[in-house]
């Protein structure tokens, strides 16, 4: 008599409202030895509703040896709506064959059936045809024991390396995915951020008005709107004093741009009399670049940028170089201000004792500090590099691969949060085309201009903080904080890598791995970058990973939920500058300074935008929180319970610190950081 195999299959919904669906399932169960054909899960009482379970039993009239594969497909049902599927996961009992059953010839006494789980936890369309499922843990492609998992690994990157394509957004920059609306996206790819009311009551009413401000007004609006904003009520207090001007350098919404100088840059046209008077008594200039006391902040990626029209009006931009002296109480101080990067007669520079010139000075720097912060420190380097990186590990690396299930939960937002920015904040009638001194036609300039200087030493925390010479400054919470959470998280990734790559060779003929390095070489940053063009061991592969999980988690936090603090009482950050840049001391009067701001209605605009960007969602999921079943796995759940522990030890340490701070630094708390870029 013929073999029959019987299987007990339960199909699992997941628990949410909109999970169930009309649509008929069809399954097919993929043995080593041969398939069944496809039968209907849901037919008669049973439903595919949320968190049901729908079994069904399925034979086999000829063995199917070891199963390794599931297959589902959804069909639409005439007359009913075509609704996509969540899938918890799909369980199958292999019940024993007939002939053992029956005592036949050659059977054997049945054991106890094992319970084989096809993780899903995804959603599924009628439009996707045919989804495989597979049982068992993560693994690299040289653990793979059969040609048949082999072959299904292969077949989904295929699939995913038609529908995810690459496509250049600006060129000199990193390209991004090659789809325009979020249904294209699909729904795997999508999520709802669920945001909090925003008060912009205060803030609606000014947008149809185009002329300048007064001193009164900007009292006025900011009593209204940023009463409740503590830093932003500091700010307003301190913006104009030298000493806060270097703190916002350091700890301000772009901590990434002051760096250490010992050699002064030749275009910058100081002498050493000129800066005498603000070093310490007996010093000189050269001691002090000598002793590694003198800072440089340096806007050369602005030079030559067209300045936007706004409302109408030309507006300005300069591309400043400012020095900057870390003084014995440890506080950093701007000492010396041009604002082109030639020297010449009308490009004087600016000292602390140059009364209403100086203020207007430090005014046009963080006008330029605005511009690259939006596009370098923010949007480059935090959004278009979490989507290269998605764009590479969705085409590259197969859901069964340990780093895809690691790395998609801090990248995947960050396809639906770009493709929502490229179609409104950075197109036509968006708030860069309407509002921003760096508007659509510099947009692709300074992008380009700060993708040429980007290096991987500096999107590494330790090396970067080194390189810029801030990790040993008392005052630069971000480096301490920003230094402690790398470590955390350099830790984790280690410990992950572990689990999968016992040496590095390992590392060396995962071909999977190397294909996704080289995917994010070709269409990334420049190949003299010095990001590794290959993976050759274990603690390279570990701080690559680390240095993505970090920029879509942690430094997007430090530069975007900062924003708004910084921008509320607008002297101190301008989206755009009115008048030209000063060619001559002496022209200008205290009065003359708000002639120089953008005026009503686009500052308002940007304001309301930011208000938007720096409000943390209510649905956010926390650093190293993951909703994935996967990492409730066994050696998943115990790392994932080692990070968060070490994450809340570090939260309740700088919450402890910022009890005593009079201007406390919350942006690193670990409790506050969003695990991806959703914003």
């Amino acid at each position: 008599m013929a073999s029959c195999e019987e299987f007990e299959v339960t199909v699992h919904t997941s628990p949410g409202p909109t999970c169930g669906t009309f649509n008929r399932l069809w399954l097919t169960l993929i043995g080593l030895q041969g398939e069944t054909p496809p039968i209907t899960v849901n037919k008669g009482d049973h439903h595919l509703l949320p968190g049901s379970m729908c079994p069904i039993r399925v034979k086999a009239n000829s063995p199917l040896g070891c199963l390794v594969l599931i297959r589902l497909h959804l069909e639409a049902e005439t007359g009913f709506p075509d609704l996509d599927w969540h899938c918890s996961r799909v369980e199958v009992c292999r019940l024993a064959d007939r002939q053992a059953e029956e005592g036949g010839e050659g059977g054997t006494a049945p054991e106890d059936p094992e319970v084989q789980v096809f993780l899903c936890d995804r959603w599924l369309r009628t439009a996707d045809g045919d989804v495989e499922l597979r049982s068992g843990k993560l693994c690299l492609l040289k653990d793979e024991k059969e040609d048949t998992l082999k072959q299904q690994r292969l077949r989904q990157l295929q699939h995913q390396q038609k529908l995810i394509r690459w496509r250049k957004f600006l060129d000199g920059a990193p390209q991004c995915v090659d789809l325009n609306s979020m249904s294209e996206l699909g729904p795997n790819l999508n999520y709802t951020h669920q945001s909090k009311s925003n008060n912009l009551h205060f803030l609606r009413g000014f947008v149809g008005r185009v002329e300048a401000w007064s001193f009164t007004e900007l009292d006025t609006i900011f009593a209204h709107s940023g009463h409740q904003n503590k830093i932003a009520r500091f700010v307003k207090t301190h913006w104009m004093e030298d000493w806060y001007f270097g703190y916002q350098c350091l700890n301000g919404c772009n901590p990434l741009l002051v760096r250490q100088t010992r050699i002064l840059p030749p275009n910058l046209s100081i002498t050493s009399d000129m800066i005498h008077p603000f070093l310490p008594e007996g010093s000189s200039l050269e001691q002090e670049l000598q002793k590694g006391t003198v800072y440089l902040l340096n806007y050369e990626i602005l030079d030559g940028v067209p300045a936007n029209m706004v409302n109408g009006e030309q507006t300005y931009l300069c591309a400043p170089l400012c020095l900057l002296h870390l003084n014995q109480q440890g506080q950093l101080l701007p000492i010396a201000i041009q604002l082109q990067q030639t020297p010449g007669p009308q490009n004087p520079v600016f000292l602390p004792s140059d009364g209403c010139d100086w203020l207007l000075a430090k005014i046009w720097v963080h006008s330029a500090d605005f511009q690259c912060h939006q596009l370098s420190s923010h949007y480059l380097r935090t959004h278009m590099l979490g989507e290269m990186c998605c764009v590479a590990t969705l085409r590259q690396l197969p859901e069964i691969h340990p780093l895809h299930q690691l790395l998609m939960p801090h990248v995947r937002t960050s396809l639906q949060i770009n493709i929502q920015a490229r179609g409104s904040l950075l197109a036509t009638n968006g708030v860069f085309d309407k509002a921003i001194g760096s508007g659509l036609e510099a947009l692709p300039v300074v992008i380009s201009q700060a993708s040429k200087r980007i290096c991987y030493r500096a999107l590494c925390v330790p090396d970067d903080l080194i390189d810029r010479g801030v990790d040993k400054l008392p005052q630069c919470y971000y480096a301490q904080d920003a230094l402690r959470i790398w470590d955390i998280l350099y830790r984790f990734v280690v410990n992950w890598v572990n689990l999968y790559y016992i040496g590095d060779d390992d590392v060396q003929q995962d071909s999977e791995l190397q294909h996704w390095i080289t995917d994010i070489n070709t269409h990334g940053f420049r190949q003299d970058a010095g990001l590794p063009q290959s993976l050759q061991t274990k603690a390279e592969l570990s701080k690559f990973v680390t240095m993505i999980i970090f920029s879509c988690s942690a430094l997007h936090a430090a530069v975007n939920f900062s924003q708004l603090d910084f921008s509320l009482w607008i002297p101190n950050c301008p989206a755009s500058m009115r008048r030209p840049p000063p060619q001559v001391k002496g022209a200008v009067t205290e009065d003359d300074i708000i002639s120089f701001l953008p005026d009503v209605s686009s500052s308002c605009r940007v304001l309301m935008v930011l208000a938007l960007l720096s409000q943390p969602a209510i649905n956010f999921v926390p650093l190293c929180h993951y909703t994935e079943a996967i990492f409730r796995e066994d050696a998943h759940r115990q790392l994932v319970g080692e990070v968060q522990a070490e994450l809340k030890a570090l939260s309740d340490n700088i919450t402890e610190r910022n009890s005593k701070l009079e201007l406390p630094y919350a942006y690193l708390c670990p409790e506050h950081i969003e695990n991806s870029i959703a914003i």
